[in-house]
């Protein structure tokens, strides 16, 4: 299956900053996966998640979104209609007064036909469960709501791949649930590729792929079940690991013999008490 995104040892830097902020990154992303980006603040995932759509352009090497190069200047439109983003505080990305309206403003400035806009609006607002706040005014709506629109708003753009920039990171418990829970859905029902930068382990707990960054640098990549048990390595770049992972490391290193790659509570639950009623 030929990858959605490739990247060819990506390198970028900040004309502000010394160093760089991306060091030789190469990567190739599948499509219809959930991949989870991780790092500590300052790793470079945010300024890897902007070259997914041409935001960014790199310093050094390429970025192809199916075989398209972001640094040509005419495949710009292409990549961003294939490739969508949403970021951290929704309210950055909702510009009308009305929800519809702010999930039309993107097609509509392409030139969509206006009973396509209808479809894609309606279509949209569905899909992540806004469809009866329709015709609300997006400033009376809870920041996971809010977030939802937003990613409505991309969706109306039929991109194949949803970048979301730590999307959950100014929301309540309620609303990350809400807005895992529609990303998820996205990915696992529609086939939309997912990039999700992320802090929130239990969030990447839900992704295919696990991509760790470090400086810069790609430091771990594989599934959440190989990297997560590595909860010492993780540690070393001030990372966490699911609740459970971290309890049965715990319990793992006191001698209780359970796996290391459980990633939820009802699997640490069951492996625990398999033991204990031995």
């Amino acid at each position: 299956m030929e990858p959605v995104i490739e990247i060819k040892n990506l390198t970028f830097s900040y004309a502000d900053a010394p160093g760089n902020a991306l060091e030789n990154i190469t990567l190739d992303i599948e499509p219809g996966t959930f991949v989870a980006v991780l790092g500590a603040n300052g790793s470079g995932k945010s300024t890897l998640a902007k070259h997914l759509n041409a935001i960014l352009l790199p310093k050094e090497g390429d970025v192809l979104v199916r075989g398209m190069n972001t640094r040509e200047p005419e495949n710009l439109i292409p990549i961003r209609r294939r490739v969508g983003m949403v970021f951290q505080n929704p309210d950055n990305q909702i510009v009308a007064n009305v929800v519809e309206d702010d999930v039309a403003f993107a097609p509509e400035n392409l030139g969509v036909d206006p009973a396509e806009i209808r479809r894609r609006v309606d279509g949209s607002l569905r899909h992540v469960g806004m469809y009866d706040f329709r015709l609300h005014a997006p400033h009376l709506l809870s920041g996971g709501q809010k977030q939802r629109v937003a990613i409505a708003g991309v969706l109306a753009m039929q991109p194949e791949v949803l970048v979301l920039d730590e999307p959950t990171a100014m929301l309540d418990p309620r609303g990350r649930r809400e807005v895992l829970e529609t990303v998820e859905a996205l990915c696992r029902s529609d086939g939309i590729t997912v990039v999700l930068i992320t802090h929130h382990m239990d969030e990447a707990a839900h992704a295919d792929r696990l991509v760790v960054m470090d400086k810069g640098r790609v430091v771990m990549d594989g599934a959440p079940r190989d990297i997560f048990p590595r909860v010492e390595e993780l540690k070393a770049l001030s990372l966490t690991v699911p609740e459970s992972t971290e309890l049965a490391h715990e319990l793992i290193a006191a001698g209780l013999p359970l796996p290391a790659d459980v990633l939820t509570n009802t699997e640490c639950a069951d492996a625990i008490g398999g033991v204990l009623c031995r």
